[in-house]
């Protein structure tokens, strides 16, 4: 595979803004073979720019099986019916919580683990190579 692969995904989550209200938000999912540990979210909440937020691909993963996360970012599968991985985000400009459709992202995280598969991302980033090159440089 080549390291220009990404995966995208576009949906709509939920903004949760109390037991009984939530509106959508548009979103977009990405995953970059070249920036392997990682996923990307970009929430286009109707401002100019979008709000994107960065964090371990391990972490959603493990979310839509069980709860996870601590701090910032923190993720739970809904103990409700419907299918919806609960994503907490926290911030200095707020937080907030939203619902995604887990059989979605689901199925967009097979593609990514597909891309690169769980225990290969060290080796889309080189670490060895540069390594080998920095240490044989000093010799």
């Amino acid at each position: 595979m080549e390291e220009t692969t990404v995966v995208e995904r576009e949906l709509e989550l939920k903004l949760v803004l109390s037991p009984d209200h939530s509106v959508p938000v548009p979103a977009r999912l990405t995953y970059r073979a070249a920036d392997p540990y990682a996923v990307h979210i970009a929430f286009h909440i109707g401002s100019e720019h979008p709000v994107y937020w960065t964090f371990a691909r391990e972490l959603l993963v493990e979310g839509v099986f069980r709860p996870c996360g601590d701090g910032d970012v923190r993720i739970w599968p809904s103990k409700t019916e419907g299918g919806v991985v609960l994503m907490a985000l926290s911030s200095p400009d707020g937080e907030a919580l939203l619902e995604a459709p887990t059989a979605q992202v689901s199925a967009w995280l097979e593609h990514t683990l597909r891309a690169v598969p769980p225990g290969t991302e060290s080796e889309r980033l080189g670490i060895d190579e540069e390594l080998t090159a920095l240490l044989s440089a000093e010799a």
